[in-house]
Formats: structure tokens, C-alpha cells, sequence
């Protein structure tokens, strides 16, 4: 049996952060549930899961115990796309032993995430 996975993202403003998240992921956006706290964002393929912002009262704290790693060919220029969206880096890009790039990242609102080098070669 293979599990439906939907990723919830916390945020103080879901409407706000969701056009970060979007673009971010290329999704669409849905709309904000009656009680203002649900807003999915739409996948562009029923393949890939669901990404929904959770309104929460409190601000982030602390580093997250998940995160999403975002993977391009050219990850140095959408690093710099997504901090035109509003985006910060978190210290400088890393790499291991086996040739990975990655790049951590913080969305909007302070949630982490890294945009990391898509190299086919790697996948399992």
C-alpha cells in the first residue's frame, strides 16, 4: 500500500506565504478554507503531493524538524530567483563527499529549506 503524503507548512499569513510556495514549487493556489486557517496549494500533477500553509499564532522559533529540498539543474539561479521572492540564504552553499550541492535557505516567514543540485546520476 503506497500512502498519499500531503507537506504542511505553518505561517502566521498562509495567503501571504503561498505566493512564495507557488512559485517556489511551480503549484497554483487554492483558496483559503471558511475559517482562514487551510490554504492548499495545487499540484501541477496528481503525481506530486499536496503543499498546504496551516495558520498558526506563533511566529518560528526554532529550525525545523522537516524541510523540503527543491531540486534543479541550475541551482545558483533559483536560489537567486527565490530570494527575489523573498527568500534568505542561511549561511554559504555546501557540498559532500560525493559531489551534492545544496544551498539552505529560508522562506519568508523563516522556515528552512534547501535548493539542491539535480543531478540524475544520484537518484536511486
Amino acid at each position: 500500500m503506497t500512502a498519499r503524503i500531503e507537506i504542511g507548512i505553518d505561517a502566521q499569513d498562509p495567503a501571504k506565504l503561498a505566493r512564495f510556495w507557488a512559485a517556489a514549487l511551480g503549484y497554483g493556489i487554492g483558496r483559503l478554507d471558511a475559517e482562514g486557517t487551510y490554504l492548499d496549494l495545487v499540484p501541477p500533477s496528481s503525481q506530486l503531493p499536496v503543499v498546504y500553509l496551516q495558520r498558526v499564532p506563533e511566529g518560528k522559533v526554532a529550525k525545523n524538524r522537516v524541510h523540503l529540498d527543491l531540486f534543479f539543474p541550475d541551482p545558483a539561479s533559483e536560489v537567486e530567483r527565490l530570494e527575489a521572492l523573498g527568500a534568505g540564504r542561511v549561511g554559504e552553499p555546501m557540498t559532500d563527499v560525493s559531489g551534492g550541492w545544496w544551498q539552505v535557505m529560508r522562506d519568508p516567514e523563516g522556515n528552512e529549506l534547501c535548493v539542491c543540485r539535480d543531478d540524475a546520476s544520484r537518484q536511486p
